[in-house]
């Protein structure tokens, strides 16, 4: 029987450390996504907990400060003016007829999103339930899609765009095609 050689072991050695490493870089790649993807989708949550709880100013901190909301009727651009825009909508905290308030929930389904350094774009389904009924039931009443550019400030993810699209209303509705990713 013969006897390991000094050579032998090393390259044994040095092909365990190599695999040893490769994956350790590729877990840390994994890690690194599986982060950004963790934090856009916090991200996105936060968006809809603001807008259906009403909150101007906690919406407004989704987005960077030159940031665009592009809806069916044109772009707002800027923090003030989003924040202004969104301060008008309608507040179904009111109640008619001794009727509990009515209100509205959001949810997001489909996300895909394609990561690059400290920019992002993605894309994801809405739908919207609300119960502004006289019988206060749950119904779904809208859906349609967001199509998003992100990007890494500081740390923490915020939209420099987003494209809001509902089916509901044709003036917002997606006209067709499909963005190249």
């Amino acid at each position: 029987m013969r006897k390991l050689t000094i050579p032998f072991a090393a390259a044994a050695a040095a092909v365990l450390l190599t695999l040893a490493v490769t994956s350790m870089t590729s877990k840390a790649a994994d890690n690194s996504y599986a982060e950004d993807r963790a934090a856009i989708e916090n991200l996105q949550a936060r968006y809809l907990f603001a807008m259906d709880f009403g909150d101007p100013d906690l919406y407004v901190t989704t987005f960077t400060e030159d940031g665009i909301l592009d809806i069916g009727t044109g772009q707002i651009k800027g923090r003030k003016a989003i924040h202004d825009v969104i301060a008008k909508m309608p507040n179904s905290r009111t109640t008619e007829n001794g009727l509990r308030p009515a209100s509205g929930r959001h949810n997001i389904s489909n996300i895909v999103l394609k990561v690059n350094g400290n920019k992002a774009i993605g894309r994801a389904y809405w739908f919207h339930y609300s119960n502004n009924n006289p019988e206060r039931r749950g119904v779904f009443d809208g859906y349609g899609h967001y199509e998003d550019e992100l990007v890494k400030v500081n740390g923490q993810w915020l939209f420099t765009k987003r494209r809001i699209y509902n089916e509901g209303r044709a003036e917002w509705a997606h006209k067709g095609g499909n963005p190249a990713w």
